[in-house]
């Protein structure tokens, strides 16, 4: 920290200018880019999903491709440009962005902005994630069941503007912290397709697929959840599709609670059941409920509570992850504007259902390479979770600045 406190005082001892976002850059709004229009090859192209699944700080390379007809159509974002999502299901993850570093223009999405300014690109993407941002932005969302901001809102956040020579060394050290992440990811990834690897053979033995196989809706019930606003403290944990890890798992931070009333009092679930992505980037994914503290689940997910003396909560959980799964829900999920996945679609999917004490047996292997992969407490994926946190806190503290009166 004492190459910036050095930085800071040769170029502002007095303070840092602090400027809205609309003085030093334009917003342009994407527009219509659907997933259909998305290839492996062509003319690169953000669709503003993938800036919620897929994207980190900056990309250099799309991971899709647009044909040069639909481009020619589209908005591009010119090399050092943001690219931001508007929309989401969550507050924290509306504005997310990222930074445009490859050579060429690049055609952006509806429900997205570029963000068109003279500062160092990464300075602003990192700006972009952190608390003093999200403070500023939460009172301009809008919106009850897609949360959205504009860029007429965006344009009145107030940005810190150090001296370039800052933001370079802020952005110098904050990718270190990124690399290192980077570094961590790869080898939890490596682990988590071995792991898959493993899933898959067990899922795939003779004794699984030689078993019957039955669509969900006659060994399981589905319900639609609870249409409400979480709030920071209330009587019940409200689960949204936010909440649920792309491995399956309940995220720690960002809980959000609703009030016990009538309403809220019929979608309280019970250890055992599981609860299913319907719509978004993130459809399909499957948390299992392992906690007995009271809680009810937002309107995005479909509750499914299973027969016991069919079929086991855990190894439905892990069937859920498996290929045998995902074959048959990306088959039938609707691909029109955001994918949706109804109750009514969703009992067609077929499982296996072998005797008790087999599924039991194979859910104590997965368990194990579950932990390995995926445990927040032990290993890599708590070294992961503790790089995480301090690179949060050093952006934030690296972000905040004395205001130049």
């Amino acid at each position: 920290m004492s190459r910036i406190d050095d930085l800071i005082a040769e170029y502002c001892p007095n303070g840092v200018e602090f400027t809205a976002l609309g003085e030093i850059g334009e917003f342009i709004r994407g527009n219509g880019l659907q997933k259909t229009e998305l290839f492996d090859e062509g003319v690169p192209a953000i669709h503003y999903g993938q800036i919620h699944t897929h994207y980190g700080i900056w990309t250099e390379r799309t991971k899709s491709f647009t044909s040069p007809e639909k481009a020619a159509k589209l908005r591009r974002a010119h090399p050092g440009d943001l690219i931001i999502a508007t929309t989401s299901e969550d507050d924290e993850a509306v504005a997310k962005a990222t930074a445009w570093l490859g050579d060429e223009e690049v055609a952006v999405s509806g429900d997205a902005y570029i963000f068109r300014h003279s500062l160092d690109p990464r300075f602003v993407a990192y700006f972009f994630h952190s608390e003093r941002f999200q403070e500023q932005k939460r009172p301009f969302i809008t919106g009850t069941k897609v949360r959205r901001v504009s860029g007429g809102s965006l344009a009145k956040v107030r940005i810190p503007v150090p001296p370039l020579e800052v933001q370079r060394e802020i952005v110098r050290i904050l990718d270190q912290f990124t690399q290192l992440e980077a570094e961590l990811e790869a080898e939890l990834e490596a682990r988590r397709q071995q792991y898959a690897h493993y899933r898959c053979e067990l899922l795939c033995s003779g004794e699984v697929e030689s078993a019957r196989w039955v669509p969900l809706g006659e060994i399981a019930e589905l319900r639609y959840g609870l249409t409400a606003r979480g709030q920071d403290s209330g009587d019940y944990r409200f689960l949204r599709i936010t909440d649920i890890s792309p491995w399956g798992t309940l995220l720690p931070d960002g809980a959000k609670y609703v009030a016990a009333s009538s309403s809220s009092n019929e979608y309280l679930v019970q250890a055992g059941d599981l609860l299913m992505a319907r719509t978004g980037a993130t459809y399909g994914k499957t948390l299992l409920v392992r906690s007995e503290e009271p809680a009810t689940y937002a309107s995005y997910l479909i509750r499914i509570r299973l027969d016991p003396s069919r079929m086991s909560p855990d190894f439905y959980w892990h069937f859920s992850q498996s290929g045998h799964y995902w074959e048959q829900v990306n088959a039938m999920v609707s691909t029109g504007g955001q994918p949706q996945f109804n109750a009514n679609v969703l009992k067609l999917v077929k499982v296996p259902t072998p005797d008790l004490v087999k599924q039991e047996r194979i859910v104590a292997i997965l368990d194990e390479f579950d932990a390995l992969a995926n445990d927040l407490s032990v290993g890599l994926p708590a070294e992961l979770a503790a790089r995480r946190k301090q690179y949060e806190y050093y952006r934030d503290k690296l972000l905040t600045f004395k205001e130049a009166k």
